[in-house]
């Protein structure tokens, strides 16, 4: 599937509450050419009155960025909502919706919403139906993401709780100025943090009813994540054995890429699926390691939260979402 090359008139409209991040900007570029949703509005207090087209290469309207309240967002009446926000903000956009259109599709790229049992968890290689015709939509986290699709195949045939060791590009720790993503600090190095009780370890862990060891770390490249996965199997088994539970766990699948060799981040860095590779097992057929890697802001964010959108509404899920070119923003 990839996105229809003829542009249709919008039946659906879409507004985005956070925009000046990088998620958001990826977003704002893919629905430039969504053949069903039209951009209504694009709330950001930073860069409000400037128009989208000055900040986002893919946008050729004449939409500019607002500064919307809660209330603001709720009377605009947009058929589909997303907070590109950061934790703990949802709440009172989400709850100003509900009191004024509660019909309105919310998809939330926080976590606030990933272990609440009313909202749907927008995965769709694994709870696809779900997600068709929800309204409530919590949007998985980028590692959280690769780690879930690189384990749910063989989870099952663990011993012990798998264990991932995780890099991201310096992207995934946002725009506002922190450690984690101040070139100074990172040039020439590689740093971890967060090596236990990430929000990720939980969430993955929670997802896949298995608990899951994960240790995040950032490196001095932009955008991109690679994780090596590691599992203590039940019983012996060979890599060959092992691919073909995931060639059959993925069949049909656009977005995940089964391949012989280790995935490198480069090569994933723009498109929107993720690619799971380097499947290996030691001598004895009892440990299994393979590395997942992803783009954190696409298949890890963006490109997720439009196949979420898509599904919500009755679209093909992969409108707007062209598999055949790098359609990233060119941050660097």
């Amino acid at each position: 599937m990839s996105e229809s090359s003829q542009k249709k008139t919008p039946s659906k409209t879409l507004g985005i509450v956070g925009a000046r991040g990088f998620t958001g900007a990826e977003l704002i570029g893919l629905l430039a050419n969504h053949p069903g949703f039209e951009l209504q509005y694009v709330s950001s207090r930073e860069l409000a009155g400037t128009p989208l087209s000055d900040h986002i290469d893919r946008f050729t309207g004449d939409l500019r960025f607002e500064e919307l309240s809660p209330e603001d967002v709720a009377q605009k009446g947009a058929d589909v909502c997303v907070l590109a926000l950061p934790n703990k903000i949802s709440g009172d956009f989400v709850a100003a919706i509900e009191r004024t259109k509660p019909d309105t599709i919310i998809i939330d790229i926080s976590a606030d919403h990933r272990f609440d049992r009313d909202w749907t968890y927008g995965m769709p290689e694994r709870f696809r139906d779900t997600i068709r015709g929800a309204t409530r939509i919590a949007n998985p986290g980028c590692y959280a993401t690769g780690i879930q699709l690189g384990l749910a195949p063989v989870v099952e045939l663990a011993i012990a709780p798998p264990m991932a060791f995780g890099v991201s590009g310096y992207s995934g720790a946002g725009a506002t100025p922190s450690p984690k993503n101040d070139l100074n600090i990172l040039r020439d190095n590689l740093m971890p943090y967060s090596l236990t009780g990430h929000i990720h370890e939980a969430e993955a862990s929670h997802h896949l009813g298995h608990r899951v060891g994960f240790s995040p770390h950032v490196a001095p490249y932009f955008r991109g994540i690679t994780l090596t996965l590691s599992v203590q199997l039940a019983r012996p088994h060979s890599a060959a054995q092992i691919r073909e539970r995931f060639d059959a766990f993925y069949a049909g699948e656009a977005l995940v890429e089964i391949c012989d060799a280790i995935p490198l981040v480069k090569d994933n860095a723009g498109k929107h699926f993720l690619r799971i590779g380097g499947i290996e097992v030691d001598a004895a057929g009892e440990r299994l390691a393979l590395v997942v890697t992803l783009d954190n802001l696409l298949k890890g964010a963006a490109t997720q939260a439009l196949q979420n959108a898509n599904l919500a509404c009755g679209f093909d899920e992969l409108a707007g979402i062209n598999l055949d070119t790098d359609t990233s923003e060119k941050n660097t």
